[in-house]
């Protein structure tokens, strides 16, 4: 608690401090696909794919895919260890630079009201390799990410395993040690809202608003007005 309470604080400073810059505004549209698949008691795996365009549907601007195995610790933590291939598009260049990453996280989800809304905790380490075109090397960076993410259910359907939920999450990218990449502490921000459809508690898709601020070199900062689609599974292969 006192750990959340210290972060908090350091992203509010940071958070403030950024805001007062000008920063260049984007639109974007963001489809996402997530899917954690369990296996056993105790192990499972995770896919992910993104696809990040302009407003007008008409340019790549990133797309990822993420993978990883996960340990369920419990029926609500786990931890998991993966994965990503991320393709950006350089605007000055005109063309995509790659990023590897190794990734570790551990998630804590809660249930409250009732089990009728849950909360959910992600912490997350990342190792970075970020292509570089001018030197034709990558280049390496540590960063923490912390996302917190709440569903509030509004209504039921045709049954209790069907419900209509809100979404409300933040998340926020620290920078760890000096690196060529981002020199700043305090590296991006992504809040959302928005609403979502549950299917018999293993299916939803959720449509919401979220605004991505990046703090980059000075005079260079990004908010991107981004439309997420996602749809996010979580199924049980094994054996009853």
């Amino acid at each position: 608690m006192k750990f959340i309470l210290i972060l908090t604080t350091v992203f509010i400073f940071n958070f403030t401090n950024v805001f007062s810059q000008k920063a260049i505004e984007n639109q974007r549209v963001w489809f996402n696909y997530i899917g954690q698949y369990r296996t056993s008691n105790h192990w499972g795996y995770h896919i992910e794919a993104s696809f990040r365009l302009d407003n007008e549907l008409k340019q790549n601007v990133q797309n990822l895919f993420r993978v990883g195995g996960i340990y369920y610790l419990s029926p609500n933590k786990n931890l998991t260890l993966g994965y990503s291939l991320i393709n950006t598009y350089s605007f000055s260049r005109e063309d995509f630079f790659k990023e590897n990453r190794v990734w570790e996280q551990f998630q804590y989800n809660k249930k409250w009201n009732n089990t009728k809304n849950t909360i959910s905790h992600r912490f997350r380490l990342e190792q970075r390799w970020v292509e570089d075109f001018v030197k034709k090397n990558s280049n390496y960076q540590n960063r923490f990410r912390y996302l917190n993410r709440v569903l509030f259910h509004l209504a039921n359907l045709k049954s209790e395993n069907e419900e209509i939920y809100a979404v409300l999450q933040d998340e926020v990218f620290l920078t760890i040690g000096d690196n060529k990449i981002n020199g700043n502490l305090f590296e991006q921000n992504r809040f959302a809202v928005g609403i979502g459809l549950n299917y018999n508690n293993n299916i939803r898709l959720e449509l919401s608003y979220l605004n991505q601020f990046l703090n980059n070199k000075p005079n260079d900062n990004a908010m991107n007005h981004i439309v997420s689609v996602s749809l996010i599974q979580n199924l049980t292969l094994q054996k009853q």
